[in-house]
């Protein structure tokens, strides 16, 4: 059953199944909470799993201010207080694990697993830089020379035709919200996390790709590494058993 709390004026939806140590499921980026139904099912039965909804996906509302994954991390402190929840363990995949890196290096958590997890900075080519620069000044010349509405519709075609399908199905806050979110970079507080983490990674994901893993592991002081051989960015979908299997063993549960 959805449930509901408030932070900061923006309404979140979560859901609460099962009972025993609090476990947090964090869906990425243009996903809801529905993505982990199969996990849930697995878990529920020895923990009371907790899966959110983040603001501006699922039934959440939407921010009213352009966030950052501090916001972000935030609203799950936040959450977990008001449940009275202590030393959670959490699961993040993609912009999930972005919150859960920050969440799990400066709270007390049990175990972290992050799958496809976001949080390295990008590795942006001179090509990416080019477009992103001649848009900006395209952005700000064609109005003074075609006139604000026929720009307008120039710069739109443009950025449906280069951007990717995650900003182009957003709303304009939630565009501002995610180019904010992609270029922060994690990597200063992953050492602080003082928890075992299980890192499981499709071979391959071209969104976070294993080298992002490989990061990861390096600079985590307890992280472990699996990776789903053929699988992309969805590893625990696409290689569900192997998802399941590893799960079990990580959380000790036989």
């Amino acid at each position: 059953m959805d449930k509901r709390y408030t932070y900061e004026g923006v309404e979140l939806a979560y859901s609460v199944e099962g009972e025993g140590d609090a476990l947090l499921l964090l869906h990425g980026w243009g996903c809801d909470r529905n993505i982990w139904k199969a996990t849930a099912e697995v878990l529920r039965h020895h923990f009371m799993v907790v899966a959110v909804d983040f603001a501006g996906f699922g039934k959440s509302q939407e921010p009213r201010e352009v966030w950052g994954v501090e916001e972000y991390t935030r609203s799950v402190e936040a959450l977990v207080k008001e449940l009275g929840v202590v030393r959670p363990i959490v699961v993040g995949h993609s912009f999930g694990g972005r919150v859960s890196i920050l969440y799990a290096s400066r709270n007390e958590v049990k175990r972290v697993v992050l799958t496809d997890a976001a949080g390295v900075k990008p590795r942006r080519s001179l090509g990416y830089y080019r477009k992103v620069y001649t848009y900006k000044l395209l952005k700000h010349a064609l109005p003074l020379l075609i006139g604000a509405k026929k720009a307008q519709m120039l710069l739109e075609q443009r950025r449906k035709a280069s951007a990717s399908s995650d900003y182009n199905n957003a709303t304009p806050m939630m565009r501002a919200i995610l180019s904010k979110c992609v270029n922060e970079d994690l990597c200063a507080v992953m050492p602080k996390i003082q928890a075992p983490v299980l890192l499981f990674w499709g071979d391959k994901d071209t969104a976070t790709p294993l080298s992002d893993a490989h990061t990861m592991e390096r600079l985590i002081p307890d992280a472990g590494l699996v990776v789903a051989q053929g699988a992309g960015h969805f590893a625990m979908l696409e290689q569900a058993e192997l998802w399941r299997a590893s799960l079990l063993s990580f959380l000790k549960i036989e």
